[in-house]
């Protein structure tokens, strides 16, 4: 054989190497009991991700004064999504954000290095309850945090709490996170 006609074969071979079940997030191995399908339901909400940073989209609500606020949010899950989290974006539509969960509730400091709109940082606990809101400044170096261990922080665009009457005695759902 001629060694170009040896490229696509060692190719395909070197990226079927890569291919294998990843451990669950808590560590687990999968489970090969599982279905390999998803119902469509299921499987297009998994696959919905920003165009700008091409992290997973979830729905999350904030329930609060006997009303539902529903926002369409990136999760950054990894510490490397989180510490780049909203930096450099020049827009946030009033009814986006991100969350940061954590894998166990942990206190949380927060700035704005290379945030170039304003944010509101909720500090959510285990239970869905928010411990602070706080409006942070953009590019402020200034840390933003919380006095207690909390297991997530929601940032939405600047002043849309206040907007919508959300205070610390709402409580913030999405998948994976917290349920009312």
């Amino acid at each position: 054989m001629r060694p170009a006609a040896l490229v696509a074969p060692a190719i395909l071979v070197l990226g079927l190497g890569g291919c294998h079940a990843q451990p669950t997030a808590d560590g687990a191995a999968p489970n090969a009991a599982e279905p390999a399908t998803k119902p469509a339901a299921q499987t297009a909400a998994a696959e919905r991700t920003s165009p700008v940073s091409g992290l997973p989209i979830v729905p999350l609500e904030i329930r609060s004064g006997g009303q539902v606020h529903r926002f369409d949010v990136e999760v950054a899950r990894t510490e490397q999504e989180q510490a780049y989290g909203l930096m450099n974006r020049q827009t946030l539509g009033p009814g986006e954000g991100m969350v940061f969960p954590f894998p166990k509730p942990r206190p949380a400091s927060f700035w704005m290095k290379n945030t170039l709109i304003p944010l509101d940082m909720l500090f959510v606990r285990a239970d869905g309850t928010i411990a602070r809101i706080a409006t942070a400044r953009p590019l402020s170096l200034d840390p933003v945090q919380v006095g207690e261990p909390v297991a997530a922080v929601l940032e939405i665009p600047g002043g849309r709490a206040a907007e919508l009457g959300i205070g610390t005695d709402a409580r913030v759902s999405w998948p994976g996170g917290p349920t009312p």
